[in-house]
């Protein structure tokens, strides 16, 4: 009696099995007959009602049932898996033998854009673009510019120090030293570059950022020519007329030194995180360059006077753009540099 239901069942889930037209056709056929509750498993359940020697015999048919059906399920599961792969691999066919379709095109960094600008004004006025070393000696970065051993700026909460008493430079005021060392007097130069301080990063701090520093030496050189060159180069940079205030302040590589400040043109003077809620941004650093560091760079003090200052080019970039994060610009985020 088993024996033509499990024929009749075998030649009807093998007819089910091959005119399955999908796979979910497919996997209905196998739950009905190789599924936990299919038919299959019904009849396994009644085997312990049989006498022994029918058992046996229906258990080796049971079997051999059962592995035909999954054999021809698995074959028929395997041509519905390469049928959907060879679909896919349709849709998203790419022809090899075509023509790259060549590198996107790129823009330049703001920092760039700024710095191209400020070396076209200074060249066009005399001045000469040079650089310098980013790994610097403690002489040129320090004992060069005045700066005493007991300065804080040599402390590890401010500098990054190196093996053998070199350091990460901490301004781009050490190619001044090495200017006047190979050039002598009269000079003129700028420096752009990066530059290294252990600072917080924050909204208006990096660890690692971009000044430039300009100085002239020749005879008789005042204050005069200092405001001169450093209200040429806001109005070029900015476009426009900026309100600015100078501020006495203490630099040691200059005697006498001011703070010149430009009003925040994120914020436009309520106060904002660029500005520190002040109002106001800390921009040009300036001074007469101090006689003793004339002397470091071999310049007599007595026959050549000049006048030096350090841009936060870093920041000055933020106020050009409107940019209110300085992380932004170190981010690498494509999103914000296509835009410029």
């Amino acid at each position: 009696m088993l024996d033509s239901t499990l024929s009749e069942l075998e030649t009807r889930a093998v007819s089910l099995i091959e005119a399955a037209a999908d796979a979910e056709a497919l996997e209905t056929a196998r739950v009905e007959f190789l599924g936990r509750k299919g038919s299959l498993a019904n009849i396994g359940k009644d085997m312990g009602k049989m006498a022994p020697e029918d058992r046996a015999r229906v258990g080796k048919l049971l079997n051999a049932v059962k592995q035909n059906l999954e054999s021809r399920y698995e074959s028929r599961k395997a041509a519905f898996e390469r049928a959907a792969l060879d679909a896919r691999l349709g849709g998203e066919w790419l022809d090899l033998t075509m023509p790259a379709p060549g590198a996107r095109p790129g823009s330049l960094h703001p920092l760039t854009l700024i710095q191209k600008e400020l070396e076209e004004l200074f060249t066009s006025l005399g001045f000469a673009v040079v650089d310098g070393p980013e790994v610097e000696t403690p002489w040129h970065n320090f004992d060069a510019l005045n700066i005493p051993p007991s300065h804080p700026a040599r402390d590890a909460q401010d500098t990054f120090w190196l093996e053998d008493t070199l350091l990460l430079r901490t301004h781009t005021s050490p190619v001044q030293v090495r200017a006047m060392e190979k050039f002598g007097a009269p000079l003129r130069i700028i420096a752009p570059g990066r530059v290294f301080r252990n600072e917080e990063v924050d909204a208006s701090h990096e660890h690692t950022f971009y000044q430039l520093e300009g100085m002239m030496i020749d005879r008789d050189v005042s204050v005069a020519h200092m405001l001169y060159f450093m209200k040429s180069l806001l109005t070029a940079i900015f476009k426009k007329d900026v309100e600015v205030r100078l501020r006495p302040g203490f630099f040691p590589f200059v005697e006498p030194g001011f703070e010149l400040d430009i009003q925040c043109l994120i914020c436009g003077g309520p106060g904002c995180p660029v500005c520190k809620q002040s109002g106001w941004v800390e921009l040009l650093p300036c001074g007469l360059v101090h006689p003793n560091v004339l002397r470091s760079g071999g310049i007599d003090p007595d026959e050549w006077s000049g006048f030096a200052f350090g841009l936060g080019l870093t920041r000055l970039v933020m106020m050009r753009y409107g940019i209110d994060d300085i992380r932004h610009l170190a981010s690498g985020d494509l999103r914000f540099l296509q835009q410029f």
